[in-house]
């Protein structure tokens, strides 16, 4: 029998010169899909161009049809409904999902909110139809916006507090009556799988095993650190809320005036980049740090991680964000708040070393204890790299595809 999956996810499609397309890492997600079932509907949002031109400029699209596994993909465009006109194409889509979950084999639904939230409609079918269905969560979505409340425009705000009480049951109401839960990072696992009959924690990568850091390159990071190299501090990601960018800076002021030597760098633009610089010369590190902006060269990612000593990171949120593992495979130690994604992530080899949430005076003390205990750093370093053995997206879908099948057969 074919092996069909249906994927309902909130990541959104792109016209990409007439044709429909995803964010480069999406495709590559897809094209792991693709090789542990024989064909994958793909139930995704149509991202409208005038949204899409404001809110994802940094973003390398690829048109779908491209990919090698093209073939064996179907493409489903969603309505892009985050407001009223959700109710108005409920109906619709309601119907539409229900016929594609009566033609696959395997379901699979990502949740991610409220309004416009297809994934969890999708579940509701399902349901309807006694159909068992999985479901993917990669972040706690009532969570972030509790701690993000205050947060973005007044119209924003405004919409999270009338819809952050109804989430958290919403979301409950979901994953109690899935037959598989798939987790990622622990965060997210110790959220949801009180209940969820078979939660699993699993992780959402794209690296490859050609991306792990070598023996040798590893060991010329450790001698330079030893030899009394400059400390290189670097983040990769999004200048957003969230990912406590102004929390980053003030840490890195903080090492400025223990009279550490280093030199830090942000990969990433968002929101909060203007703002940044802004900060960098009011604080006086400017001439400390280095704010690059958009990189979309995969390679020159990984080789920064590879090159610098800490990956020093602020997040504000129980999410899953793929740059902590980005960082273990480069043998770059992860240091920042302590949740229990970031734990996780070391838990076996070790790699990271981390301070309580928003304590920044604690942060910068810990990253100059690092840097006055070289050797201790260079442990670190080591150590990295070895929690970051595990993770290659081969691997971490077919593990993901295998539970899907185990426990959604027919």
């Amino acid at each position: 029998m074919e092996k069909k999956i249906l994927l309902v996810m909130p990541v959104p499609f792109r016209k990409v010169e007439g044709r429909l397309g995803f964010d480069e890492q999406t495709c590559e997600g897809f094209v792991r899909w693709a090789e542990n079932f024989d064909r994958v509907v793909i139930a995704c949002p149509l991202i409208p161009e005038e949204v899409a031109a404001k809110t994802n400029t940094s973003m390398t699209w690829q048109a779908i049809a491209d990919l090698p596994c093209a073939d064996r993909l179907e493409l489903v465009p969603l309505p892009y409904a985050y407001k009223l006109d959700f109710f108005k194409t409920l109906r619709t889509t309601s119907q539409l999902l229900k016929t594609k979950i009566q033609e696959c084999q395997y379901i699979c639904f990502a949740i991610s909110g409220l309004i416009g939230d297809w994934g969890a409609i999708a579940c509701i079918e399902a349901k309807k139809l006694r159909r068992p269905y999985c479901i993917w969560a990669d972040r706690v979505e009532y969570e972030v916006i509790r701690r993000t409340l205050n947060k973005g425009s007044l119209k924003h705000r405004i919409k999270d507090l009338l819809t952050f009480p109804l989430i958290k049951p919403y979301q409950r109401y979901l994953i109690r009556r899935c037959n598989i839960g798939l987790f990622q990072g622990q965060d997210c696992y110790e959220a949801y799988s009180p209940f969820c009959k078979n939660p699993h924690c699993v992780y959402d990568i794209h690296t490859k095993k050609s991306d792990h850091i070598d023996a040798s390159t590893l060991n010329l990071k450790i001698d330079s650190l030893l030899h009394g190299e400059r400390l290189l501090i670097c983040y990769v990601g999004r200048a957003a809320q969230m990912k406590g960018p102004f929390d980053w800076l003030r840490v890195i002021h903080r090492l400025s005036k223990a009279g550490v030597d280093f030199q830090a760098t942000w990969l990433g633009d968002g929101p909060e980049l203007t703002q940044m610089k802004s900060l960098t010369e009011e604080l006086g590190i400017a001439d400390r740090v280095h704010l690059v902006g958009f990189v979309d060269d995969r390679s020159q990612i990984l080789q920064t991680m590879r090159k610098h000593h800490i990956f020093l990171f602020c997040h504000k949120t129980p999410e899953s964000p793929r740059c902590l593992v980005e960082s273990l495979v480069s043998g770059c130690p992860i240091v920042g708040y302590s949740t229990s994604y970031s734990q996780g992530l070391v838990s076996e080899h070790g790699g990271g070393a981390f301070v309580p949430m928003n304590d920044e005076q604690k942060l910068a003390e810990l990253i100059v204890e690092l840097n006055s205990d070289r050797v201790k750093l260079g442990e670190l370093i080591q150590k990295a790299a070895l929690s970051g053995q595990p993770f290659d997206e081969q691997t971490v879908f077919q593990h993901r595809g295998d539970l899907i099948k185990q426990y959604l057969a027919t």
